[in-house]
């Protein structure tokens, strides 16, 4: 389970350089439209809907003589490589706002971007989905929640370490205030100097990518060999009759309750991720605090949900229950964006922090609540496409929440004077979501769920199913 979970530490790593430090340089130092940078980022959520069909794959063809290995591995070499690739398209479009303006060439460099970010969506698709089947075939109902417990922490353990190295290696003051700025008497505003920027950025985007592609090589060694009972559980394994990716749509979508979980997982996701476009600016704009700073916000926020996912695995959910551990979480979180607002009000970084990590502790109840889930609401025959499936809605939701984050921003700074207000904006969009968040996870019954996806699959394969 440990040995898993090293795969989630190097998601966890990925994320933090990607939303925390791209995300951030973008649109403090570089002057890149929130709006902009946010979309640009979001693109490699928005190729998602192809998780469907990396698991469907996963399910139905080998690569090698495993389901789910191989797929973990080449997706994991894609989406290392194209974060360095991303971050050398991020300094041509910096150059290109300040030669240009925000002329053709300097959008033509943003959609550029995009385009690399999607492709970087690709190789996290290919290789994130069959890992979380794979969670499914090792484990079993009355042992899953230990294993989210321990591969879910381990994803915030990738955030804390890689926060904390990452700030190591940005700690320079080459970089932080008026240092990082570049004088020409030609210009009336203030220029970062890109190429001071790039020396010491571009070394972390080497080093830390290619600790992440040695964890993904070392979770995964052996383990579905070992472990795996896909081939045990599933009628459908080595039959020619094996389900084809439009018959386990059929599965999806002859259940209501995945509609109903679908729809749960939207909300919750758009309401719990929208900060991830404005956290860090939020720390540079209201707090001035310098970019090592900023990543390290990314600490506070990975230690509370990993001391929130392990709790909650091990103590919370065996009592309270899935459902009710997850809407505790939602309540919680709520409160949590009235103190992260408070602390911008009170302009007080300490505040932040602690709300930041309160914030992670809901964060890891609901995590932790709502992955055990949706394990449960998967089916043996078809893991790999139902958790594609929650993939997708998880996915389309951050992309989307990306997004808003960067909309409600450049929306908040028209209609606000003040950055303070324009980014309490956000946060109070959040709060309302997660109570709409709590509404639909109340009509998500598993058990009506489990008799409908076992009617369905035996109508799959006496060949009955529309």
């Amino acid at each position: 389970m440990f040995r898993l979970g090293l795969f989630q530490m190097g998601l966890g790593i990925m994320s933090l350089l990607t939303l925390g430090v791209i995300n951030r340089i973008m649109i403090d130092e570089l002057t890149i439209l929130p709006g902009i940078a946010a979309a640009a980022i979001a693109m490699y959520q928005f190729v998602s809907p192809l998780r469907i069909w990396f698991g469907q794959m996963s399910d139905s063809k080998t690569i090698g003589k495993y389901h789910r290995t191989g797929y973990v591995w080449i997706g994991a070499m894609l989406f290392t490589v194209l974060a360095f690739v991303a971050l050398q398209v991020v300094w041509q479009l910096g150059t290109s706002v300040q030669t240009n303006g925000w002329t053709g060439i300097t959008y033509g460099w943003a959609g550029i971007l995009g385009l690399v970010f999607a492709l970087y969506g690709l190789g996290l698709s290919a290789s994130s989905t069959p890992f979380a089947a794979l969670l499914v075939d090792v484990s079993d109902e009355d042992n899953r929640s230990q294993l989210v417990g321990i591969v879910w922490s381990m994803l915030m353990v990738g955030i804390v370490v890689g926060a904390i190295i990452s700030s190591k290696l940005l700690n320079t003051p080459e970089i932080c205030g008026t240092a990082i700025l570049s004088y020409d008497p030609t210009q009336t505003s203030k220029i970062v100097d890109i190429a001071k920027l790039q020396a010491i950025v571009n070394p972390v985007f080497i080093i830390m990518p290619g600790v992440v592609l040695s964890l993904c090589f070392l979770a995964t060694w052996g383990v579905e060999s070992r472990y795996s009972r896909f081939r045990f559980r599933s009628t459908l394994v080595e039959r020619e009759d094996q389900i084809t990716l439009g018959k386990a749509l059929g599965v999806l979508t002859a259940n209501r309750q995945t509609g109903r979980f679908f729809s749960f997982l939207l909300i919750l996701t758009l309401s719990l991720f929208m900060q991830d476009a404005v956290m860090e600016p939020y720390g540079g704009e209201v707090f001035g605090m310098c970019i090592s700073e900023t990543t390290q916000l990314n600490a506070f926020y990975g230690s509370g949900t990993l001391f929130g996912i392990a709790s909650t695995g091990f103590l919370v959910l065996p009592r309270l229950g899935k459902q009710k551990t997850t809407r505790i979480g939602c309540i919680l979180a709520s409160a949590c964006f009235s103190v992260i607002i408070l602390a911008g009000v009170m302009n007080s970084p300490s505040l932040l922090k602690s709300g930041l990590l309160l914030f992670g502790l809901a964060s890891g109840m609901i995590t932790a609540g709502a992955t055990s889930l949706m394990l449960d609401l998967t089916a043996a025959e078809t893991a790999g496409t139902f958790i594609g499936a929650w993939g997708l809605a998880q996915s389309m939701a951050r992309g989307i929440s990306t997004v808003l984050g960067g909309v409600f921003l450049n929306f908040g700074k028209m209609l606000f004077s003040s950055p303070m207000l324009a980014y309490g904006l956000v946060f109070a969009l959040q709060a309302m979501g997660m109570l709409g968040a709590i509404w639909l996870l109340g009509r998500v019954d598993v058990r009506e769920f489990k008799d409908n996806a076992r009617a369905a699959i035996s109508a799959v394969m006496e060949g009955e199913l529309d």
